[in-house]
């Protein structure tokens, strides 16, 4: 997304700025990443405890709190340790394999690490033959959204970090800045000839593969033999249907799906439009009942601050230089907001499709104030170790879209979308 790789840009090419220097630092901590159980058991028949056992160093969760949290927690729901999406803007991908992790959790199946590049490496072949058949006139980039994961997993399936983690061996962190250009430029040059030469597809995939790395087309996990269709269906229990797409403006009719016009929405899914209070309680709703909300947002406006670990509303007339005291404990004053407020910023563009991250629980500031706990993509960084307070107002004005599973939504909600 384009505000987390101009954090990149500031940081690598502005090396005289100390404070993008030290957030780079932060930023670009790759994750610890667990380790198989070296049980030689059949996970399908294992306990829960035993598959959770994924290595014996527990030491790279990232806890979203700490002792001098100003804020009240309300309901923290289970989620998988921090991961760093680094040099990639491939935060849809990490946030919503978060989601997906979040439920094995819910579902008592076990914490899973399941890697986010499979799912990119499949991605990028659907977006090489949605820009060919559009002639080049289409988005192709490393954006997408929440509903890419849960097609992906669906269509291809998923495999552990540990079978397919995208890295080179040595290479430490993600970097596909050079990647989506060889990407592009190889497109481009197949588009010069008409008709298209038919084993355009095997130059592509060659370029993916040197980048990224062979998918498997079948391993081993938990001494059992896997695809990765099989994987996703025995052991993560997945199922798209599970999750229901969800938005708010105000120039679709509510209650109805639509394809959302955003740039990185190049698969064209559709969203359930719902009036923006609904829109809040739902998402509140869901974490209140143990579930975790995939989260699309606007992040490049001032009131981003995960170096802080503090997202807000800013009313225009607070005055955030010199760092004010009151920043760091959601108790600053906020603009007003409606539906008619979050309309405009989207259609004057000032509200864009920048972020993807996962919500996980509630909390209050000391003066009451309604905070959502949210897993970014970025890192250990800020005081909440990668976690950022984001407040009502704030997800309320910045929200593009939400991924929430069904079955955190009640029955009377499903039947005006007219779902079972």
């Amino acid at each position: 997304m384009k505000f987390f790789l101009l954090i990149f840009s500031l940081a690598l090419f502005n090396v005289s700025n100390a404070q993008n220097d030290a957030r780079l630092a932060q930023m670009n901590k790759a994750s610890v990443k667990k380790q198989d159980n070296p049980k030689n058991k059949d996970p399908r028949n294992s306990k829960v405890s035993d598959i959770n056992k994924e290595g014996d160093d527990k030491d790279d969760t990232i806890k979203p709190t700490n002792s001098s949290n100003p804020f009240t927690l309300i309901r923290k729901n289970d989620a998988t340790s921090v991961k760093n999406q680094a040099l990639t803007g491939t935060c849809w991908c990490f946030s919503s394999t978060s989601l997906v992790e979040s439920m094995c959790l819910k579902k008592d199946l076990g914490e899973y690490d399941i890697s986010e590049m499979f799912t990119v490496r499949n991605i990028y072949v659907e977006k090489a033959r949605n820009y060919l058949l559009r002639q080049g006139h289409a988005q192709f980039g490393e954006g997408g959204l929440g509903h890419d994961l849960i097609r992906a997993i669906a269509t291809y399936g998923a495999v552990p970090e540990t079978v397919y983690s995208g890295l080179k061996p040595g290479q430490k962190m993600h970097n596909h800045v050079k990647l989506e250009k060889d990407l592009k430029n190889y497109l481009d040059n197949v588009l010069k000839t008409t008709p298209l030469q038919p084993g355009w597809i095997y130059g592509y995939t060659n370029i993916l593969d040197s980048a990224l790395g062979v998918p498997p087309a079948n391993f081993e996990y938990l001494g059992t033999k896997f695809t990765p269709k099989t994987f996703a269906h025995d052991i993560l229990k997945f199922n798209p249907d599970d999750y229901v797409n969800i938005t708010s403006f105000t120039h679709h009719p509510y209650y109805e799906p639509f394809v959302i016009e955003v740039p990185d929405n190049f698969s064209s899914g559709a969203y359930y439009n719902l009036p923006l209070d609904e829109m809040i309680q739902q998402v509140k709703y869901a974490l209140k009942a143990g579930y975790t909300v995939l989260w699309d947002a606007d992040v490049s406006n001032r009131g981003f601050m995960q170096d802080k670990g503090i997202a807000m509303q800013f009313d225009p007339s607070v005055n955030l230089k010199g760092n004010p005291k009151d920043l760091s404990t959601g108790n600053m004053e906020e603009m007003k907001w409606d539906a008619d407020i979050r309309q405009k910023l989207f259609e004057d563009l000032t509200t864009q499709d920048d972020h993807l991250m996962h919500i996980t629980g509630l909390e209050t500031s000391s003066t009451g104030k309604m905070f959502f706990l949210v897993k970014n993509s970025w890192g250990d960084i800020g005081p909440a170790h990668g976690y950022i307070n984001v407040s009502e107002a704030y997800l309320a004005i910045n929200t593009i879209s939400l991924i929430i599973p069904k079955a955190a939504l009640s029955k009377s909600f499903l039947e005006k979308l007219k779902m079972k």
